[in-house]
């Protein structure tokens, strides 16, 4: 098995393991493809950068031509540090305090609101002098699991659409530039008709706003997990909405641009995380491989109960057995239940697919271990982008009193 053409047991042997490894080249098509599904309409798509927020895949992003959605003012700063430009930057948080939000507006970067007080309190300070895009909540139940759908009404993300006329009364009330209508309602859907649904609640609320430059329809596409797996048809669904969104821009007098947040469709299918087998445990119901990487590193399987696909890189062509996959952390830490696995010997090393997305960003130091190295493999060259965490890492911002 290689990554970006490099035998993923070099990369192994050559940083060690647990390592997060990149293929950029997957990055980059997984952009175009989402990027060339729209055709006829303004397209802008801005990385989330919450998925995977190294520098380097920001770069290897911004020089595609990509801008970010950003969700809190230190991930505006990474995107700042990578080079982008403020306009680039969508900056959607979510209970904030105000003064984070009044921190990235001397940024220069655009705001996004999700709450009426908070809207008011905006209006209040900047009136007119400064844009903003408001998050509305078009109360769709969608996505693949209860803790990434984030759409319904028992969200604690966006102003419900049923309470438009009172954003309309505030936005009046203050002279406000409402430069852009925005939602987001999960991940992992499939269906086109979701976004088409909640688009033309959008498009209803936009007769109420003149001065609209685009429209934010979030993400949520679906990547294969496993073989054989169903994804978002991508090229049915973004005819579907281009063709949609083209007769909204007729209706609404003038064109606007049409932008998306993709996170995990950009890295997802980029990512793997190389384990190495520490032992081959049997019990009276189970044989477990026990890894030198665990929840604290990919906590995925045991938060949102993903899937995702592990594969023996050391014996490819071994008898598959089964086992379950446990990580090294003192807490129930399953990667993967009863996975037919190409027989595993200790010291083997194994590859967790569908690694790119909210691996890195998500781990931790749990049972004060290491976070791992992060590896990107560009032009044939595995490069290292990320230094394992030391000791000295772990208790760098500890202070001795006693």
């Amino acid at each position: 098995m290689k990554i970006g053409g490099i035998p993923a047991t070099e990369i192994a042997a050559q940083f060690g393991t647990p390592v997060y490894v990149y293929d950029a080249e997957t990055i980059t098509t997984q952009y175009h493809r989402l990027k060339n599904a729209f055709p006829g309409v303004k397209v802008s798509l801005h990385y989330a950068l919450k998925a995977l927020n190294n520098v380097n895949i920001l770069r290897l992003l911004k020089n595609e031509g990509s801008g970010l959605d950003a969700v809190s003012i230190q991930e505006v700063l990474l995107g700042l540090r990578a080079g982008f430009a403020p306009e680039q930057i969508m900056y959607t948080p979510n209970c904030v305090d105000f003064e984070e939000i009044q921190e990235a507006v001397k940024l220069g970067v655009h705001i996004n609101i999700d709450n009426i007080s908070i809207l008011e309190e905006f209006g209040h300070h900047y009136g007119g002098s400064v844009k903003c895009c408001i998050r509305l909540n078009p109360h769709i139940m969608a996505g693949g699991h209860s803790h990434i759908s984030v759409g319904h009404i028992d969200s604690k993300f966006g102003i419900s659409i049923y309470q438009l006329r009172h954003v309309l009364r505030i936005v009046q009330s203050h002279n406000m530039k409402i430069n852009g209508l925005h939602m987001h309602t999960g991940s992992d859907i499939l269906d086109a008709d979701v976004f088409l649904r909640g688009a033309e609640l959008l498009f209803e609320a936009a007769a109420d706003f003149p001065d609209l430059e685009f429209m934010d329809f979030g993400s949520g596409f679906k990547v294969p997990y496993k073989e054989g797996d169903i994804v978002t048809d991508i090229a049915d669904t973004g005819s579907r909405i281009a063709e949609a969104f083209q007769r909204f821009c007729d209706n609404y007098g003038r064109e606007l641009e049409l932008w998306f947040e993709p996170g995990k469709y950009i890295v997802s299918e980029a990512g793997f995380l190389l384990v190495k087998a520490n032992v081959i445990k049997q019990t009276t119901s189970t044989v477990f491989i026990g890894v030198d990487s665990g929840q604290n590193h990919l906590i995925r399987p045991m938060f949102y109960d993903a899937y995702h696909r592990i594969e023996n890189v050391s014996n490819l062509e071994g008898l598959p057995r089964l086992y379950s996959v446990v990580g090294y952390i003192c807490e129930t830490d399953t990667l993967g239940y009863d996975r037919k696995i190409a027989e595993v010997r200790e010291g083997d090393i194994l590859a967790i697919y569908n690694a790119g997305a909210y691996g890195f960003t998500m781990s931790n130091n749990y049972n004060a271990r290491f976070r791992p190295a992060e590896v990107l493999v560009i032009n044939g060259e595995a490069r290292l982008i990320r230094r394992r965490e030391t000791f000295e890492d772990l208790i760098r911002n500890e202070i001795e009193v006693l």
